[in-house]
């Protein structure tokens, strides 16, 4: 694999760090995270490894994102004339993390098999007229998607 600290540097637009320094093993360990974290994906699905570009480019996006944004935290702050308050809000993962837009450009997304995998409404269902999915939303409010037909709002 061709991804290397000096190529995370370029990404980010900045001058990599000293070879040996604590912030070069730091970029390594996250390159080397990446790469583990693909090649379990691929053992797991019982998929070859990707090509090698697809693979660089993932690996370079992950750990460039790491860097931007170790502890994806979120500061809000709120003001009210002179008075002001401010929260921050983590949901970080704390580690290189791989997203899904990412997985299916190596072709390595899992398939979901779990017990609500599967659609129960005939594909033809005809929603009402007045039905939510028919205004452009992304529930249905008719209740075709669950019967078929419409079961609410008067369409029994």
């Amino acid at each position: 694999m061709a991804v290397d600290i000096e190529k995370i540097a370029v990404a980010l637009g900045r001058a990599a760090p000293e070879p040996d320094s604590l912030l070069a093993q730091q970029w390594q360990m996250w390159i080397d995270d990446a790469e583990l974290l693909i090649e379990l994906r691929a053992q797991e699905l019982q998929k070859p490894m990707p090509d090698e570009a697809k693979l660089d480019y993932v690996v370079r996006q992950a750990v460039v994102a790491q860097i931007k944004k170790p502890d994806d935290a979120t500061q809000v702050t709120i003001s009210v004339d002179d008075g002001s308050s401010s929260k921050t809000y983590q949901s970080a993962k704390g580690r290189v993390a791989i997203i899904d837009e990412w997985w299916a450009l190596l072709g390595l997304v899992t398939v979901n098999t779990g017990a609500y995998s599967f659609d129960m409404a005939s594909p033809t269902s005809r929603h009402l007229p007045w039905c939510s999915a028919n205004l452009g939303a992304t529930f249905c409010s008719c209740g075709a998607d669950l019967a078929g037909t419409p079961i609410y709002e008067a369409g029994a």
